[in-house]
Parts: C-alpha cells; sequence; structure tokens
C-alpha cells in the first residue's frame, strides 16, 4: 500500500511553487477558495405507524421514487427497521411495527428511543388501525396522537408530521370495523388543528375518501398493489410541499429567527362526564413556544353558575366570584416546547344548568 504520508509531503513544495508562479497575475486563489461547499443534511422522513407501514409496507417504495422522480434527492427515509421487501429499489428504513396500538406505543413510551436513534424532521404517520380493530375508543387514541406528538417536539421542536385519516377496514371477522374507522376518522381533523402549531404543523392527509377494501386490499385490512399506489398518491403531494417549504435552520443558531424568546402557552377545556348537579371535567395546558415552560398558571371561569369543588394534578385559589386559579404541581410545571400537561376538577352546578363549559386561559413562567 502506498504511504499518503509522503505523498502529501511531497505535494506541499509543488503548491507552494504553484502559488509563486501565479502570485505576479494576481491570481493566487484565496485560503479554501478551491473547497467545494459542503452538502447539505438531507431531510430526515420516518414513516411511523403498523403492519400497513412496515410489514411490507409497500407504498414507501411507491412514494421514495416518485419524490426522486419529482426531483427531491436530498432525503433519507429513517426508521430503526429496515426494508422488508417490496421488489422496487428504495429507501426501506422505517418505523412500521406489525401488530402494534398506537395506544400502547404511547401507555408504553416506546417513540422516544426511536427518535433518538433516528432523529427526523418529519413524520409520516398512518397509525391505529390496531387500535380500532381492538375496540379502543377515538378518545384514547386520539390521546395517544397527542402524546407521541409531544414526544416528536421534545426530540425535534421544529417537527412536521403528517397524519392519515387511516385507510378502511373490513376484514370477515370483524363487521363492526368499518363504521369504527369511519368514527374515528371523523374525528382526526379537529384533533389536527387543535394540536398543530406554527412552528410544528400537523396536516391530516386523507386516506380514507375513495379507498376501497374490495378493490384495494387483499384481506379487507392490507393494502394490495392497487392500494400502495393509492396510499403513495395521497401521501406525496402533502409530503412534496413540506420538502419544497425546506427544513427550519438549527434552533441553537444564534441567527435563527426562531431562536426561543418568551414562554407561552394555550389551553383547552374539555368535559369528562355529568350528571345531575355536577361534571367532571379535564384542562390541557400546552406550550406553543420555543422556549421551555417552567411553570404555569391557568384561570378557570366555569359557565352557568357552576364552581370547581375538587381538583387534582394541580393547586386551587378560587376568587369570590368562582374563578378558579389553577397552578402547577411540582411535578407537571416544566414543558418542554410543544408538551402538554393536564389537570382534572369536579364541578358543582345548578340542576337547571346546560351543557358544561367554561372559559380558560392561562400563562407561562420561562
Amino acid at each position: 500500500m502506498r504511504d499518503t504520508r509522503l505523498l502529501r509531503l511531497r505535494t506541499l513544495p509543488l503548491l507552494g511553487l504553484l502559488a509563486a508562479l501565479l502570485l505576479p497575475l494576481g491570481l493566487i486563489l484565496a485560503p479554501g477558495a478551491a473547497a467545494a461547499p459542503a452538502a447539505a443534511d438531507p431531510v430526515r422522513v420516518m414513516p411511523l405507524g403498523d403492519s400497513i407501514t412496515g410489514s411490507p409496507g409497500c407504498w414507501r417504495a411507491l412514494l421514495w421514487n416518485r419524490l426522486l422522480d419529482a426531483g427531491h434527492t436530498d432525503i433519507d427515509f429513517v426508521g430503526t427497521l429496515p426494508a422488508q421487501g417490496c421488489g422496487v429499489a428504495h429507501d426501506g428504513d422505517n418505523e412500521g411495527h406489525g401488530g402494534e396500538l398506537v395506544t400502547n406505543v404511547a401507555d408504553q413510551d416506546l417513540l422516544p428511543a426511536r427518535l433518538a436513534a433516528t432523529l427526523p424532521d418529519i413524520v409520516v404517520m398512518h397509525f391505529g388501525t390496531n387500535d380500532v380493530w381492538s375496540s379502543v375508543s377515538p378518545d384514547r387514541i386520539l390521546a395517544a396522537y397527542t402524546k407521541l406528538v409531544g414526544q416528536m417536539r421534545e426530540s425535534n421542536p421544529d417537527m412536521r408530521v403528517l397524519v392519515a385519516q387511516i385507510i378502511p377496514m373490513n376484514p370477515g371477522t370483524c363487521a363492526a370495523c368499518a363504521q369504527r374507522v369511519a368514527d374515528f376518522n371523523a374525528r382526526v381533523p379537529a384533533w389536527a388543528a387543535a394540536t398543530s402549531t406554527d412552528r410544528s404543523p400537523v396536516t391530516v392527509v386523507d386516506q380514507w375518501t375513495g379507498f376501497d377494501t374490495a378493490t384495494d386490499t387483499y384481506d379487507g385490512v392490507h393494502p394490495n398493489d392497487a392500494g400502495n399506489e393509492k396510499i403513495a398518491a395521497r401521501w406525496f403531494p402533502a409530503l412534496a410541499a413540506l420538502l419544497k417549504e425546506g427544513v427550519p435552520g438549527d434552533p441553537d443558531d444564534p441567527d435563527d429567527p426562531d431562536e426561543p424568546g418568551e414562554a407561552t402557552c394555550t389551553v383547552s377545556f374539555r368535559a369528562v362526564s355529568t350528571w345531575q348537579g355536577g361534571y367532571q371535567a379535564e384542562v390541557t395546558v400546552r406550550n406553543t413556544s420555543a422556549a421551555p415552560v417552567t411553570g404555569w398558571t391557568v384561570t378557570v371561569v366555569p359557565a352557568n353558575g357552576a364552581r370547581v369543588s375538587q381538583l387534582w394534578n394541580g393547586t386551587l385559589g378560587t376568587a369570590a366570584d368562582g374563578t378558579a386559579t389553577v397552578t402547577n404541581a411540582s411535578w407537571n410545571g416544566a414543558l418542554a416546547p410543544g408538551a402538554s400537561a393536564a389537570f382534572g376538577f369536579i364541578a358543582t352546578a345548578p340542576a337547571t344548568s346546560s351543557a358544561p363549559a367554561a372559559t380558560v386561559d392561562c400563562t407561562a413562567t420561562s
């Protein structure tokens, strides 16, 4: 093998001679002028879901090649799982775990390690089919979605998320599944609108409309070739738009306009159950800023004469007019950008009051 150290030493006098010859002509190169510019890092895209995404999830191969054909060559599909067939050349890395329930992934905190191993910029998520089949309620599935998005934003505050209204399902062993999918999908747009932020948008991609389990699946659940074509075609414009928009710069860059500043938060109210004379409710606080939140305070003004009587996961103060002021507990005040915390309460209400409602607002401490 040639001694490369010797080769480098021998070239130095030649470079010096060349510089000496060019100097009188004013052609000496500035330091580094001949160096090629560093290539930009590819955009990292994580396909996330269950067997429809990963076993073998051939729509990913079709989508990859559509993107390349459209000129999006600076992409890297990422995931802890390798390609699983399809017979089409593509970047097969993915996070499609056959048989997984999105509620289990959330409950068991399985996603953070997968994010840490792959560091995606964009997540393409078709998840929940097994949950629907298992008769998990839409509320639980969407709560799992919310937790996963929070974990994505902890990994990358600028995370872009494409979430599917999942494809129809009509297996011979689950007569109720078709309607369950329809009911769940109807809830997804409102969830996405409430979860999306300017910095980390959540975009819904309709994979349900126009998909026929009789012609686009081989078993009422998993897509066949025609179904894979439809899925890829639906993902393509949404993902291409994000790639064209570009991934934001490093938020730690001091020149970055998105440098963390003042901490801000949003808050939402949800009635959990009602009875004559009272109700139970849940309030969710979300960090909507680029800065970490170290604490939060929420005001709750119950409507129709109701009053907060019990509260958990926070500290309650009540004014004479019934306005409740809730500060975080010691364990749920710190929120990373995009993360959320929740507290619950029971309110007493006049027997004649209408549906539970309250005006809520929050302030955050950075």
